[in-house]
């Protein structure tokens, strides 16, 4: 750990023991079913605690920025201290530095975070940030990320574009789907039908016609959650 890290790192990590409760910890590790420990902080007191420390640590540089991020991730004794991590990468008063250096801070949060409560906000927030900003570099990225043999990287694919609405690239989206069609992974096919259903929020003629074109193939979990909101007001 960088000596610059160090003072948030610390920090963190006091600020999250002071408002445990391990009661509630248990239950939380129970429903995530997370091999790491939870100090047990709800999610409000998680926030509320980390707009102190961020105020208290402001990040002058790229560098610190991302040291700062990776330092806490990868010293995480407790769940909620990966939570940190990422939200730090998320602040505004930081977008300059979401660049395509923190592609690779990304990458390992999704490899080995390796789990939907850390992969979802990676891939729907941060990826979907680069790739707003850089339309021409992170589609090939993505596409890649689609074919790997590393499931949570797949699923990061095909979520990343997430709330783009009308501006959604369908060939991208369905480029980042076809590797997973036939696979038989729960997080891939929830994902895939995840995907489509938020762009039938804007398209769903769309989603009817690809789903009727793909019906062969799809998971009926896949269809059913690709379809639930076809027709509704």
């Amino acid at each position: 750990m960088g000596a610059k890290s160090r003072p948030f790192v610390s920090d963190v990590k006091r600020a999250l023991r002071a408002c445990g409760d391990p009661e509630r910890a248990e239950d939380m590790r129970a429903y995530m079913k997370s091999e790491m420990p939870y100090r047990g902080v709800a999610t409000p007191e998680r926030r509320k605690a980390c707009k102190g420390i961020f105020a208290r640590h402001p990040m002058a540089s790229f560098e610190t920025w991302r040291d700062s991020a990776l330092a806490l991730w990868r010293g995480a004794e407790y769940r909620e201290e990966r939570y940190v991590a990422i939200a730090l990468t998320g602040r505004r008063e930081y977008a300059a530095y979401q660049t395509l250096k923190a592609l690779p801070m990304y990458e390992e949060f999704v490899v080995d975070g390796a789990w939907w409560d850390y992969v979802d906000e990676v891939a729907s927030q941060r990826l979907s940030l680069l790739l707003r900003k850089y339309p021409r570099a992170m589609p090939a990225r993505m596409r890649a990320w689609a074919k790997s043999k590393h499931l949570w990287k797949r699923r990061s694919a095909i979520l990343c574009q997430l709330r783009f609405k009308g501006e959604t690239d369908l060939e991208l989206l369905y480029d980042c789907i076809a590797p997973s069609l036939a696979s038989g992974e729960f997080f891939l096919r929830k994902a895939i039908g995840w995907a489509l259903r938020d762009l039938a929020w804007t398209n769903p003629s769309e989603v009817v016609r690809y789903v009727e074109q793909h019906s062969d193939i799809l998971s009926g979990l896949s269809k059913r959650e690709a379809l639930k909101n076809i027709g509704r007001s």
